[in-house]
């Protein structure tokens, strides 16, 4: 068994393949696309990343807990739906012009008129929430949930980029039950998701070294549904141990 002196290095020094390119870049004000993305949208800081728990420590927030270990088990209680071909992404830039675009450096495939054709001919069926709110106003309408916040619980599934994604936020959220492992295994799932999501967006990514998955194609999509599938296979594992240090915390609770 390493120690845990040896263990601390080990997290360190896995996490510093994504902590210190992205430190570069916010020195040097550069913007990236997909690798920015879980240090900008997730509210863990990069030095709160590197820093190594053993985990086991009791949380401060038991009503935390059991709400994070709920929508953990609800989720995956559900069979897996695939296919939603990340059109979220396409969701999130309908009828926006190019300034107006989030990644606005780099330039749709199929441009503005093409894009909003993949969206308006395709069956988009998005039931996270947090994906569901960045879609643009013209978008929502033709999404065939209406997720909200209230209806988290009963509409997270295990297919879900952005359901699996998520796992590295509930990882830290349950930190100090959580060993540093744990949350840097989550998170590498998580940039592994956040290269897919990429990947199969409306924007032009190849110049940064990341292919295109043209969803709008038969052959995209099934590259989509088979890495979609990947990803929640390597997903299950990594909830099921959050849901496991979740019930060490909360002895008393019984699936009903």
């Amino acid at each position: 068994m390493l120690s845990d002196d040896a263990r601390r290095a080990a997290h360190e020094a896995r996490v510093d393949q994504w902590i210190v390119p992205h430190l570069e870049r916010r020195r040097r004000g550069e913007k990236h696309p997909v690798l920015d993305f879980l240090f900008t949208y997730y509210s863990f800081r990069p030095a709160q990343l590197r820093q190594w728990r053993p985990g086991g420590a009791p949380h401060r927030r038991p009503e935390t807990v059991a709400w994070v270990r709920d929508l953990l088990v609800a989720t995956a209680a559900r069979p897996p739906h695939l296919g939603c071909f990340g059109l979220h992404e396409w969701a999130m830039v309908y009828r926006q012009t190019q300034d107006e675009l989030r990644h606005n450096a780099w330039p749709l495939r199929l441009g503005p008129t093409g894009t909003d054709a993949v969206v308006e001919a395709s069956r988009i069926r998005c039931s996270h929430f947090d994906a569901f709110r960045f879609y643009t106003a013209p978008a929502r309408s033709l999404n065939l949930l209406q997720p909200t916040r209230e209806t988290q619980l009963a509409n997270e599934q295990p297919g879900c980029l952005h359901a699996n994604m998520d796992l590295y936020k509930w990882s830290y959220k349950l930190s100090p039950l959580t060993p540093g492992e744990l949350i840097a295994d989550c998170f590498e799932l998580a940039a592994d998701i956040r290269t897919l999501d990429m990947q199969a967006s409306p924007y032009d990514l190849a110049a940064l070294g990341y292919p295109p998955v043209p969803i709008e194609t038969p052959e995209g999509r099934a590259e989509y549904t088979r890495r979609q599938r990947d990803l929640s296979d390597r997903a299950t594992p990594l909830r099921a141990a959050l849901i496991t240090h979740c019930d060490t915390a909360l002895p008393h609770t019984v699936d009903q």
